[in-house]
C-alpha cells in the first residue's frame, strides 16, 4: 500500500514562504504524476497544484505564480514551494496522485497521509 509523509508546514505571516515536502513509500513513484491537495476549515479538498509524469505542471489559479511543485522520481518524493502567501493559504495540505490535473481531481490512492498544517497569519 502506498503511504504519503508530508512535512514542512508551519505557522508563517502573510507574504512569507514555506517548502513542503512529501514522502511516497510503497509504490513506483516515476509510474505516477503527483499533486498537493488542500482542505481548508469548512471547504472541500481541492488540487492546488499537479505535475505530469513528463514534469509539466499545473496550477489552481489561485495559487498560480506562487507556488512551485516539484517531482524527484529517483528520491520518490514531491515538493511543494509556496511563496508570498495569503491568508486564503490557510489549510491542511495533502500529496497523492491525482487522475488529472483538474481541481476537483480525484486521487489515484483511496488512502491519504497526516497532510501538514499551513497557517498564514499576522
Amino acid at each position: 500500500q502506498v503511504q504519503f509523509v508530508e512535512s514542512g508546514g508551519g505557522l508563517v505571516q502573510p507574504g512569507g514562504s514555506l517548502r513542503l515536502s512529501c514522502i511516497v513509500r510503497g509504490g513506483t513513484f516515476r509510474y505516477y504524476p503527483w499533486g498537493w491537495y488542500r482542505q481548508a476549515p469548512g471547504k472541500e479538498r481541492e488540487l492546488v497544484a499537479f505535475v505530469a509524469l513528463n514534469g509539466g505542471t499545473k496550477y489552481a489559479d489561485s495559487v498560480n505564480g506562487r507556488f512551485t511543485i516539484i517531482r524527484n522520481n529517483e528520491q520518490g518524493t514531491v515538493s511543494l514551494e509556496m511563496n508570498s502567501l495569503k491568508f486564503e493559504d490557510t489549510a491542511v495540505y495533502y500529496c497523492n496522485a491525482p487522475l488529472s490535473s483538474a481541481a476537483t481531481a480525484a486521487p489515484l490512492f483511496p488512502n491519504w497521509g497526516p497532510g501538514t498544517q499551513v497557517t498564514v497569519s499576522s
